[in-house]
């Protein structure tokens, strides 16, 4: 059994090594690859007139030049909301046949187009959420634990969000309102972990008052692993099957998840009491 908090290094290092190609690769692409959420376009609500699949939406709008389907969304059976980037007046036209040419029955009910000041709103929107959703976190477990381990927690839950955007920066996927349900997500199940690993620390602290702060620590972390390992395979199991099962709107907010539940475990059990060691010191429990 080797000491985890010893291992800070290179622990650390994994992740910087993520954030940092992060960093280059959105530097480099000139930042995330945000969808018409975010940055504007057109949004069609279609009645197809037959079931349909959403790959058979894009395969038929697609082609048409200068025109991309960000997303497809169902809204019934045979009614689907479909947003692309912005259509030109005279590319409608052709928008029109092509997917009348796919779908015989289909009608064109409404066409709305989304302006990027409203994806600025959404973006600030985001951004208050996921602020309130930290604070409430940070009271909420400095008021059960202490400041440190709830300074602690944070960190643990911003290393979460930075290796996922960290992620799509690097592979240019699609940024969409469904990331950021699923980055809200990430930050409830990510903290969840990490209470159960601090529970144990404050256990052991009571019982184990000889040895210093970053043992206790390091036998906290080793005796709730297989919880911790457990918990995190179940659902990953479960996500999996959902993301390859799954239509391409569920894929969208799958993968996210699949990315943060694995990214929550690693900062759960290796980053989180490093940092509480950090800021505590490794003097022995009091």
């Amino acid at each position: 059994m080797f000491n985890i908090i010893e291992k800070r290094k290179i622990l650390f290092a994994i992740p910087c090594i993520i954030i940092l190609a992060g960093i280059i690769c959105f530097i480099a692409f000139g930042g995330l690859n945000t969808d018409i959420d975010f940055t504007g376009g057109t949004a069609m609500e279609i009645e197809l007139g037959e079931e349909f699949n959403e790959d058979a939406i894009r395969d038929a709008i697609n082609p048409v030049e200068g025109v991309t389907v960000s997303s497809v969304q169902t809204s019934g059976a045979q009614k689907a909301i479909v947003k692309t980037t912005d259509i030109p007046h005279e590319k409608f036209v052709e928008v029109q046949e092509a997917v009348k040419a796919a779908f015989p029955a289909s009608n064109i009910t409404s066409v709305d187009s989304v302006s990027a000041t409203m994806g600025q709103e959404m973006w600030w929107s985001a951004a208050k959420a996921i602020f309130f959703a930290v604070l409430l976190m940070l009271i909420y477990i400095t008021f059960r634990f202490e400041l440190l381990s709830g300074l602690s927690a944070i960190c643990a839950l911003c290393h979460d969000v930075l290796i996922i955007i960290s992620f799509y920066a690097i592979f240019q996927l699609p940024v969409n309102t469904t990331f950021i349900a699923a980055i809200l997500t990430i930050l409830g199940y990510s903290i969840n972990a990490t209470i159960v690993v601090f529970d144990r620390v404050r256990e052991n602290t009571r019982l184990i008052r000889k040895e210093s702060f970053a043992n206790i620590v390091n036998k906290s972390v080793w005796q709730t692993l297989a919880r911790s390992i457990n918990t995190t395979v179940t659902t990953l199991i479960t996500l999996v099957c959902l993301y390859i099962l799954g239509v391409t709107s569920i894929k969208q907010f799958m993968l996210p998840l699949l990315i943060g539940v694995t990214c929550g475990a690693y900062s759960s059990i290796f980053i989180s009491g490093q940092f509480w060691v950090l800021f505590k010191g490794s003097k022995k429990a009091q």
